[in-house]
């Protein structure tokens, strides 16, 4: 279902458990619930937030102050933030970040814009793409694990996180085994599993670009803290397993598709938008203030949630459908330096 036309996002209040006509919200007791159109597209949302795990950062501040600055003609920037997927949105097929869509986000971050990677890659997965769009000159972070963890580019402090708790990975790994599919999580250098050459698995080390470890035991391998696990296995299983994994784990913690072979195991509550509406707080900006551009199920919540939220042609169509924006252009063909141009550079 589409939503009808609304322009930009807004979090204006209305009547009590009643939806504002420009979003996809429907408030009630202070909290934002998803507006019925929504409803069983995007990730669960959780309880009330409780942004107080957000650190102080320099190079937000120095971003808050560079990005009031007008643009030429005395207009001011209205998008200062940009929350960026990676796979299916700014890299192409082959993993890459092509020229015009480098060339567009440098030129957004010297006019002040912080660039946010938004990924459920780990953070180490990251890294690299930050590196190459120089956010630790520009300023910028890295939003890992959808949403389990920001990382300050510059500083590389950690500015938000949340945990899996120790109690799911044993249950997790049992739900994957009842399923007839692979789990896996992460360690310090790479991917780690109980089934190493799964071609699925293979598929997050071909995408993180990380090397891949197999245990025997992932259950009493992992005895470290963990953001999340990953399900991986044939899209044509996706929407089964994920809907059992949701009977199962309901009310205790997340689960939802990243990819049409990912389903993400994250702590209940944890999304792209949760993340970003921290970060955004913390900055003393507001959701129109943000612009995201994402084509996954998980990237719906932050599409929704944005001042302007833009889907690839290549989206899923529930991400199109929570969009403002879609662009004409797919992950290949520089989707995301076009709706950059359009709302950033090209802003009047």
């Amino acid at each position: 279902m589409r939503l009808s036309p609304r322009g930009k996002l807004s979090a204006k209040r209305t009547d009590e458990g009643q939806p504002c006509r420009y979003s996809p919200f429907v408030f009630g007791c202070g909290k934002a619930a998803p507006h019925p159109a929504l409803r069983g597209h995007l990730p669960p949302w959780g309880k009330a937030r409780n942004f107080n795990c957000l650190a102080y950062s320099p190079i937000l501040e120095y971003n808050i102050h560079k990005s009031a600055n007008l643009h030429p003609g005395g207009v001011t920037m209205q998008y200062k933030v940009l929350a960026l997927d990676l796979d299916g949105t700014l890299t192409n097929s082959d993993k890459i970040i092509t020229p015009r869509t480098k060339a567009a986000l440098q030129a957004a971050a010297q006019k002040g814009v912080c660039i946010v990677l938004a990924s459920g890659r780990p953070t180490v997965g990251i890294e690299p793409l930050a590196r190459e769009l120089e956010l630790e000159k520009y300023g910028g972070c890295i939003l890992s694990y959808n949403g389990g963890k920001i990382i300050d580019c510059r500083t590389g402090e950690t500015l938000y996180q949340k945990q899996l708790d120790a109690q799911y990975v044993p249950e997790l790994c049992a739900f994957a085994a009842a399923q007839n599919v692979t789990i896996i999580t992460y360690n310090k250098e790479g991917v780690v599993t109980e089934h190493p050459d799964d071609k699925w698995a293979l598929r997050e080390c071909f995408t993180c670009k990380l090397p891949m470890t197999g245990v025997d035991d992932l259950a009493k391998y992992v005895d470290y803290p963990i953001c999340k696990m990953l399900i991986t296995l044939d899209p044509a299983r996706r929407d089964e397993v994920w809907a059992a994994g949701k009977k199962q784990f309901d009310g205790r913690i997340d689960l939802y598709p990243s990819s049409p072979f990912f389903i993400e195991a994250v702590p209940l509550g944890v999304a792209k938008d949760s993340s970003l509406a921290a970060l955004l707080e913390r900055m003393g900006l507001t959701r129109d203030n943000l612009m995201a551009c994402g084509d996954g199920l998980n990237d719906c919540s932050m599409i929704a949630y944005a001042g302007v939220g833009v889907a690839m042609q290549n989206a899923e169509q529930p991400v199109k459908d929570a969009a403002v924006y879609v662009t004409a252009a797919d992950n290949n063909h520089d989707g995301v330096a076009e709706a950059v141009e359009k709302f950033i550079l090209r802003e009047e």
